[in-house]
């Protein structure tokens, strides 16, 4: 879907520009480059150089995306990002392919584990996590006809991952989305979780458990707002396809420190190891991130 959203917006944006590391097919950007081709350029497998390219064409002042896996450019590309991107505030947009675990059987290679913790270290990088296909279009489309500053887009899941908007609704960029009022536990999602969390809380109404669902789809910079929202609630939780440390879970804990709210809090999340590979579903049960899962570590929670 990230091919079919960049196609649609360089039919009303000139100044569009969009750069591989030699991964236009699995960045779905075939039929882009087939009908865009001076809109598009792939840098070959230099994520570094792709970042210094994407710099001086956002300083020329086109509007630039550039894509590859999470790790890339997060770690590989990272001293590029931090003085190209964040120092010199020049707004590329980098779209993250298989943060979390979708990369599946390439294995702890290609995972996503620790991506917010890397980008949210750097000064003025923007983080937004797409809850499903609809939203990064949403996402998308305000980045490239607005002027946020350097991104970071974090796409989790995989092909055909269950939906969370059936509707069309009004996104606006930083401010986070209730999805299901709730009084007996507050929980925060992101990315591929936010569906997950839905489903948990379908099993925690038939014991009786009413959650607020709340889809975080701007880690950086975050919504002030949920400050206010957490002091409303004596339990917490969060739940991400990314590392316990670094990520969604530390940044609400910083909040909660920071403004001395009193709750207990539980961050749910892929472990501080080195694990697995297999299929995407294999490996988010093997984790405990599905639904089902998910449930049964909230219930396990509350009666703590």
């Amino acid at each position: 879907m990230f091919g079919q959203f960049m196609l649609e917006i360089a039919k009303t944006n000139n100044k569009l520009i969009v750069l591989s590391a030699d991964l236009g097919r699995s960045s779905g950007l075939d039929r882009f480059k087939n009908q865009f081709p001076e809109k598009y350029l792939s840098v070959g497998i230099s994520e570094q150089n792709l970042i210094g390219v994407a710099a001086g064409l956002a300083k020329e002042g086109y509007k630039v995306f550039v894509t590859s896996f999470a790790p890339f450019l997060s770690m590989r590309a990272s001293e590029q990002v931090r003085m190209n991107l964040g120092y010199m505030n020049l707004p590329v947009n980098m779209v993250a392919l298989g943060s979390g675990v979708s990369m599946g059987y390439l294995g702890n290679s290609h995972f996503g584990l620790e991506d917010i913790a890397i980008m949210r270290a750097i000064p003025n990088i923007n983080i937004s996590s797409p809850a499903d296909c609809g939203e990064l279009g949403k996402i998308l489309y305000n980045y490239a006809f607005s002027n946020l500053g350097p991104s970071y887009i974090r796409l989790t899941g995989v092909p055909n991952s269950a939906l969370v908007y059936d509707k069309d609704y009004n996104y606006e960029f930083k401010k986070f989305i209730t999805l299901k009022k709730g009084k007996d536990l507050l929980i925060l999602s992101t990315g591929s979780m936010v569906s997950q969390s839905l489903k948990a809380s379908q099993i925690l109404d038939k014991e009786n458990i009413n959650c607020e669902i709340i889809n975080i789809h701007t880690l950086k910079p975050i919504d002030e707002k949920i400050v206010n929202l957490l002091k409303k609630f004596r339990k917490v939780a969060t739940i991400e396809e990314h590392s316990v440390i670094g990520g969604l879970g530390s940044i609400i804990a910083e909040k909660i420190a920071k403004h001395s709210i009193k709750c207990h809090f539980l961050t749910i999340g892929l472990p501080d190891l080195f694990g697995p590979t297999g299929t995407y579903d294999y490996l988010i049960d093997y984790h405990g991130l599905n639904g089902e899962k998910i449930a049964k570590k909230i219930i396990k929670f509350l009666k703590k």
